[in-house]
């Protein structure tokens, strides 16, 4: 999964939320080096990890992406995740995303000295940008995937990733519902994370 699914798996624990959100780049038994609470996100991340490469949705997902990435069609998978999340936001949490967001960044700034250099570096550029919003929208997570592409392995073929999203949206957001609603019952009940879930009688 991608930055906005693991920030909402993280429930209501701040320091968790910052070991989820850091969790890749946390190898080894390095985690210990944190204190628990953070500690327990970096490990809920990896669990997590594990469980979504696992899955059979999200390997039919990749399906789609194969050809034109290979190993990392589950990387764009998770970017298409995070897009399907956001757009549906007021299906799955209380706050509104923006709300959620500005909630993410503070508690990420509060603890910047316990994030990774490489975290540090790239944090202030995805507040000022809005990144978690913006994927509410194809564009958003297109530009993303460009970002990523130019300072990572990642082969930049975004308008490939636009293209095949665009053919199958239908298809890929039906398989993001029924994947997500398990992994929220993973996160809950194996994992034992509380996370709020909208009022959808009140619209709160």
């Amino acid at each position: 999964m991608n930055y906005l699914a693991h920030l909402h798996l993280s429930g209501e624990s701040e320091k968790m939320l910052v070991g989820n959100f850091i969790g890749d780049y946390i190898k080894g038994n390095k985690y210990l080096l944190y204190e628990d609470e953070i500690a327990r996100g970096i490990l809920l991340h990896r669990h997590i990890d594990s469980f979504t490469d696992a899955h059979p949705l999200q390997r039919e997902a990749r399906l789609l992406f194969r050809p034109e990435f290979g190993l990392y069609s589950g990387i764009v998978v998770d970017f298409i995740y995070d897009h399907f999340l956001a757009r549906n936001w007021d299906h799955y949490s209380p706050l509104r995303l923006p709300v959620f967001a500005k909630r993410v960044h503070a508690i990420l700034l509060s603890h910047f000295s316990s994030l990774p250099l490489r975290v540090q570096g790239f944090l202030p550029f995805l507040i000022q940008h809005k990144r978690l919003v913006s994927y509410a929208s194809v564009d958003g997570i297109i530009q993303s995937l460009k970002i990523m592409g130019k300072h990572s392995s990642l082969p930049s073929k975004s308008e490939k990733v636009e293209r095949i999203l665009l053919e199958n949206y239908t298809e890929l957001e039906t398989n993001f519902e029924a994947f997500f609603t398990e992994l929220l019952d993973f996160v809950s009940e194996k994992q034992g994370v509380e996370i709020k879930k909208p009022d959808l009688m009140t619209g709160l």
